[in-house]
């Protein structure tokens, strides 16, 4: 399997088409930490422009079953908490297993000596994740408080972090989104949460292929 934390930065589309697969694999596990993703939409090469690799990639997303869409929130950090990191040597690669990571899937959770790292956690995902976050960080602590309680009763809910595409969002506009979702049941909730992490995956492809500041 790649390894997306030792992977090179993709300068543009022609570059990202030339790649190797486990290469291009490794960069659409930056956008979108979901194995099963990197590898369809890897193997859709070449691409004649972004517009139609991110209609690929969104279609992949809403493709995926529930298990490879738990995998990729996996990667994502609590809304209003910094973002985990795991920079690992190259040799260091994950097991070949395609099920679900190990673990509840929420930042913060330990994974047992045996269980492979799962992609997501380098530090140019971090980086991402907190200008995604920006609007977190002019939050007054009464609302930052609220969005940590917010993070718990949606997790005893729905069993996995709440995930957002934060990017222009105020930490109030999170935190209204966020109550208002605890009225959704399982399926509907479900649907949200794979409309949001395409909305992610869009702009990440953008970031990855040097489209976006």
């Amino acid at each position: 399997m790649p390894n997306v934390n030792s992977a090179p930065p993709v300068p543009g589309l022609a570059a990202f088409n030339a790649l190797g697969a486990e290469e291009a694999e490794a960069g659409l596990l930056a956008c979108c930490a979901c194995r099963a993703f990197a590898r369809e939409v890897a193997a859709l090469r070449p691409y004649p422009d972004l517009d139609r690799l991110a209609e690929a990639a969104e279609a992949a997303v809403r493709g995926l079953d529930w298990s490879g869409v738990r995998e990729a929130l996996a990667a994502h950090p609590r809304i209003g908490e910094p973002p985990r990191t795991t920079e690992r040597p190259p040799a260091a690669e994950p097991s070949r297993g395609s099920g679900p990571v190990a673990g509840s899937g929420r930042p913060g959770h330990p994974e047992s000596p045996e269980s492979p790292e799962p992609p997501g956690h380098s530090a140019r995902e971090a980086a991402w994740s907190r200008g995604e976050q920006a609007g977190v960080g002019t939050a007054g602590r009464e609302v930052l408080d609220r969005l940590a309680e917010g993070n718990r009763a949606y997790e005893r809910r729905f069993g996995h972090v709440y995930l957002i595409c934060a990017t222009g969002l105020s930490a109030e506009e999170m935190l209204a989104r966020l109550t208002e979702r605890l009225g959704n049941d399982e399926d509907a909730e479900r649907d949200v949460v794979r409309a949001e992490l395409a909305k992610i995956t869009r702009l990440r492809l953008a970031k990855l292929l040097g489209a976006a500041s």
